[in-house]
């Protein structure tokens, strides 16, 4: 179980409750209510009626089959007014400073209609201006949806933080298995050079040995005296298949001496992922027992096919300067075939869903709102943002899906 996250969750609840959350929100969207005030009284479109001096301006902001654009009908006294009666126009205030201006224009159905889209989120502060039959006419309040807020000590408790968007590379990268081995050449079977008797043996299985050192003593045969049995190269010692007193037949491998400094990683590709993987594409070796990482590069895709596993061998070699990379273990690892640079990034943490968008939250201050965005390629760490945000804006990078549950606690809904 992952407990940190359940524990932030539960901090980040108690501590939010503590200062009051956001339950007092109330908006014409029905999300992130605007601080308090009453719910909007609605009109015979669904729009928000806003009344002032006998006059009513209806606002809506219509998307039914078309980009969301502001809508609107005039009223005196409760009756209908022909669009050519007046004007109307929208001023909102996105977090962050971002101010639109919407222009509605009359239209042949009796309505006033913006040309501008209203992008998501539906979040701002919102200005009307209206001129109805001469008279002039001003209302503001507040629409929020997808909007929280967090105070600074509260998140950095809770683990949320947060980065500035930025360029990035996404990589086309191949999830592989593999089996280390040892290096070809670097393996030694030391046997006696004449038969006899073992007298002494100087070394275990898993002991460090240097070129040269004596392994064991024999009793030879043919002279009736001992000489040294002595190691060609510095390694490690695999295998001991000797004991005290036993004989030393002539030709028997009595140790097997690896150097494991490096080692081989065969790796195993199926299918049409062989044509896309040629030598000197960057590898990143995962080790399966405690998910330790080194970063190497492909040297060669073996020309023949696996029997067994009918696959394509790629081999690539691997430091092991700590001796922690054993011969004959499993390892996974990444082929990176091409990093493709991109203009915006985010980590693949920053993303969640909010109704039916993929979102990340942007921070400014203390103020988290979500953003959609459409999304291209992706990694295994990172995703490419092709629209809904800019450069620079700070997203929520960890502990996203808190601040999402903090949106949702106030029972978030959108609704024109």
């Amino acid at each position: 179980m992952n407990v940190r996250p359940l524990m932030s969750a539960l901090a980040l609840s108690l501590m939010l409750a503590a200062c009051g959350g956001k339950d007092d929100h109330a908006d014409d969207h029905g999300s992130e209510a605007g601080h308090g005030e009453e719910e909007a009284v609605r009109g015979e479109h669904g729009g928000r009626l806003l009344e002032q001096d006998g006059y009513r301006v209806e606002l809506a902001i219509a998307e039914s089959g078309t980009p969301p654009t502001y809508q609107a009908w005039l009223y005196r006294d409760g009756k209908p007014l022909p669009a050519t009666a007046g004007s109307v126009e929208v001023r909102v205030v996105r977090l962050g400073n971002v101010r639109e201006n919407h222009v509605l224009q009359p239209q042949p159905d009796g309505s006033l209609l913006a040309k501008s889209v209203v992008g998501e989120p539906h979040s701002f502060d919102v200005e009307v201006l209206a001129k109805v039959e001469g008279k002039s006419l001003r209302w503001a309040y507040d629409s929020y949806e997808g909007r929280t807020t967090i105070g600074a000590k509260i998140a950095e408790d809770s683990g949320i933080r947060v980065a500035p968007v930025r360029a990035g590379t996404i990589a086309d990268e191949h999830e592989v298995q593999g089996l280390l081995t040892p290096v070809e050449g670097r393996v030694a079977n030391v046997a006696a050079r004449f038969p006899g008797p073992i007298r002494r043996l100087a070394v275990n299985v898993g002991d460090r040995v240097q070129a040269g050192q004596t392994l064991a003593t024999v009793e030879s045969n043919l002279s009736l005296t001992t000489y040294s049995v002595t190691s060609p190269i510095s390694g490690v010692v695999l295998a001991r298949n000797a004991s005290v007193g036993s004989v030393a037949g002539e030709g028997a491998t009595l140790f097997e001496v690896a150097d494991l400094s490096s080692l081989w990683v065969d790796l195993h590709i199926f299918g049409s992922d062989a044509q896309h993987i040629v030598p000197g594409v960057p590898v990143t070796v995962t080790r399966l027992s405690d998910g330790a990482t080194a970063q190497t590069t492909l040297e060669r895709v073996l020309p023949g096919t696996a029997t067994a596993s009918q696959s394509t061998v790629a081999r690539a070699t691997l430091k092991n300067a700590d001796g922690l990379w054993r011969p004959g273990s499993a390892v996974k690892a990444r082929i990176t075939v091409e990093q493709q640079p991109t203009a915006m990034v985010v980590p693949l943490a920053s993303l969640q869903t909010f109704r039916d968008w993929d979102v990340v939250f942007v921070r400014v201050g203390d103020i988290y709102e979500i953003r959609p965005v459409e999304l291209g390629k992706r990694d295994a760490q990172q995703v490419e943002v092709l629209s809904g945000l800019k450069a620079g804006d700070q997203v929520v990078v960890e502990q996203s899906y808190l601040v999402k549950a903090d949106i949702e606690k106030s029972g978030a809904s959108h609704d024109h």
